[in-house]
C-alpha cells in the first residue's frame, strides 16, 4: 500500500454541541455497500431504541431512497432553498428510523462553497436536539463536500471490503483526515468478508500502514478500532435487489446478525 497525497484541508471542524451522537459513515471508494450498511446499523440502533436519523449526505450522487425504496418527493436541496421546511424533509424510514434524502444529479452540490457549508451547519445544528443518533451517509472519495461532511462528526466509521483497492483508498481516506482534522473515534467496518477473521485481517494491515505512514505525523497515534465484520452472505443481494432493509427481511441471517452486532458496538463510547 503506497504512500498517497493529501487533498486540500477542508477546514477545522466546528465546535460540537449537545444532543445527538453523530457518526460519519464513509469509505474510500465506492461499491463498499457503505448506504447498505449505514441503513442497516440505522435499523438496528433503531429495535435497540434509539432516535435515529440517517442523512443522505452524499448531495449531488445520493442512493439511500432507492436502498429503502422510497420517493424522494422533499429533498435536503428543497430545504436548502426553502422550498421545503424541515418538518416536511422528514420522512419516516422502513425499520422505525428517519431519513432526510438528498437530490441526484445536483451539480451545485459537487464541490463545497460557502453556501453549502453554512447550510449543513445549520441543518445539523436543528436535527441534532431531536435524535439521539444521526448517521451522515457521506459521499465516497475525499472531495471537499465528504471531508466538511466528515468534519461535522462526533465520531468515523470507515466501510471497507477486503479487496486491494478499497484496502487502499481507505488508506487514503484515514490519510487526509488525520491530515486536516481534529482527532476523533475511528472505527472500520469490513464488509464482504469471504472468511471468518478477514475483518480482523484487513484492520491489522491498515493499522499497520498508519502506524508507519500517519501516527508518527500526529501527536497521539491513531488507532483504528473494529466495528465488525460483515460476511458475503447472499441473503444480501437478495434484499438488495427487492430494496428490502436487511434487518427487515431476513433478520435472522449471516450479514444481519453481524450488522445488528456492530450497532451493538456502536452504541458504547
Amino acid at each position: 500500500m503506497s504512500e498517497l497525497s493529501p487533498s486540500p484541508d477542508p477546514g477545522p471542524a466546528p465546535a460540537r454541541r449537545p444532543g445527538a451522537r453523530i457518526t460519519a459513515v464513509t469509505s474510500g471508494k465506492g461499491g463498499v455497500g457503505k448506504t447498505f450498511v449505514a441503513a442497516n446499523l440505522a435499523a438496528a440502533l433503531a429495535r435497540a431504541g434509539e432516535r435515529v436519523l440517517v442523512l443522505d449526505a452524499d448531495l449531488g450522487l445520493a442512493n439511500l431512497d432507492v436502498v429503502l425504496n422510497l420517493a424522494a418527493r422533499v429533498t435536503l436541496h428543497d430545504v436548502f432553498t426553502g422550498r421545503a421546511t424541515l418538518d416536511e424533509a422528514l420522512q419516516p424510514a422502513p425499520g422505525g428510523f428517519s431519513v432526510l434524502l438528498a437530490g441526484s444529479g445536483l451539480v451545485e452540490y459537487s464541490r463545497l462553497t460557502p453556501e453549502v457549508r453554512d447550510k449543513l451547519l445549520d441543518l445539523l445544528e436543528a436535527v441534532r436536539p431531536r435524535f439521539d443518533h444521526v448517521l451522515l451517509d457521506t459521499g465516497a472519495g475525499i472531495s471537499d463536500v465528504v471531508l466538511f461532511t466528515v468534519s461535522l462528526a462526533d465520531e468515523v466509521l470507515v466501510v471497507a471490503t477486503p479487496e486491494p483497492t478499497s484496502l487502499t483508498d481507505a488508506y487514503a481516506t484515514l490519510k487526509v483526515l488525520a491530515a486536516s482534522q481534529p482527532a476523533r473515534p475511528t472505527r472500520l467496518l469490513v464488509n464482504q468478508c469471504a472468511r471468518t477473521g478477514d475483518g480482523r485481517q484487513v484492520r491489522a494491515q491498515l493499522q499497520q500502514v498508519v502506524d508507519r505512514f500517519i501516527s508518527p505525523t500526529l501527536a497521539e497515534p491513531l488507532t483504528l478500532a473494529l466495528l465488525g465484520e460483515v460476511p458475503l452472505d447472499p441473503a444480501v443481494r437478495e434484499a438488495v435487489q427487492r430494496r428490502q432493509l436487511l434487518m427487515e427481511s431476513l433478520p435472522g441471517c449471516a450479514a444481519a446478525v453481524a450488522l445488528a452486532a456492530a450497532a451493538a458496538r456502536l452504541l458504547t463510547r
